[in-house]
């Protein structure tokens, strides 16, 4: 067994020297993060001031939207930092937070998805049964559950990882990963509940929902089989921007996992395309799901145009 260190930062070797470059980055980056903070804030704000928003669906969306908000802010402003410097290390405290709150990020948003399909599902399967079921009482327990959930989840699992005695410090990535830090660990055996509770973690914070989604869009559509064009029409309507959403997500999980655990295939891709696979999922999901909903459902449509200034909500 190799002798652990007490390391006193992470570095982080996923980004690279990319000369004058760099400013455009910041710039652009810059832009991507005020544009969430802008367009998730102002969802937020209008499903909050208007009245008719306060329905389960849209108050789905509104967890949807503070997620987006708190788990692009555990990534960009580190991003932009780096991005415009040449140290890259960053301190053990810093990187176990940063962990904690992109991971919590991906199990809050998954989750959520999840729960709005169901919501779905009992709006267009069990429209007469669907205001007793999804109460404002409910939506509240179940928002509160994903949350709390996702929480209480990840900080056993960051418990273990900060229990690891570590031979290494570098980590190949722009932002500190779970998997590449207990990677570093000296030996294997000590990683071993890592590794189960880690899949555990998977399969509640994977299995578990994608269960849930499948279910709610077999319904979903054998309902529409033997309903009406017009009812056809208004439950896609209704279902196509979470489809978007998830299966935006759920790509970009992909990518991240690929990037994780298999970084073999992904070595002979550019440095800055490989970046910003690293960081898609927590880089695109903010902003599309605000161009998604904000555009695609009529009522929060109707709400911003009502609410906000004329001429800030683009005509559609």
């Amino acid at each position: 067994m190799e002798n652990s260190t007490q390391f006193t930062s992470f570095i982080l070797a996923g980004y690279s020297d990319s000369g004058h470059l760099k400013y455009l980055y910041f710039i652009l980056v810059t832009v991507l993060y005020v544009s969430i903070l802008f367009a998730n804030t102002v969802l937020i704000v209008v499903i909050c001031m208007e009245r008719s928003l306060h329905e389960p669906m849209y108050l789905f969306l509104c967890s949807l939207f503070v997620n987006e908000l708190y788990g692009s802010t555990a990534l960009f402003p580190a991003l932009m930092i780096h991005l415009v410097t040449d140290v890259h290390a960053v301190s053990p405290v810093y990187c176990y937070l940063q962990m904690f709150c992109i991971y919590t990020y991906g199990s809050i948003e998954f989750s959520n998805l999840a729960v709005m399909s169901y919501d779905r599902y009992l709006a267009i399967c069990h429209p007469l049964q669907y205001n007793v079921i999804m109460t404002p009482n409910r939506v509240c327990i179940l928002v509160c559950i994903i949350w709390l959930y996702s929480f209480v989840k990840f900080i056993i699992t960051l418990s273990l990882t900060i229990r690891l005695k570590l031979c290494g410090n570098v980590i190949d990535k722009v932002i500190c990963d779970n998997y590449l830090v207990v990677k570093l660990a000296c030996s294997t055996s000590d990683t071993t509940v890592n590794n189960v509770y880690g899949l555990y973690g998977v399969v509640l914070s994977v299995t578990v929902p994608l269960i849930t989604i499948f279910f709610s869009y077999i319904k979903i559509l054998t309902i529409c089989l033997k309903s009406s064009i017009k009812t056809r029409q208004k439950a896609f309507s209704t279902c196509t921007p979470h489809m978007a959403s998830l299966l935006n997500f759920s790509f970009s999980c992909f990518l991240n996992l690929l990037q994780s655990r298999f970084d073999r295939p992904m070595r002979n891709v550019p440095t800055v395309l490989h970046t910003m696979l690293s960081v898609y999922f927590v880089m695109c999901q903010p902003l599309l799901n605000p161009i998604v909903y904000g555009v695609r459902v009529a009522k929060i449509r109707q709400a911003c145009k009502n609410i906000l200034p004329v001429g800030l909500y683009p005509k559609t």
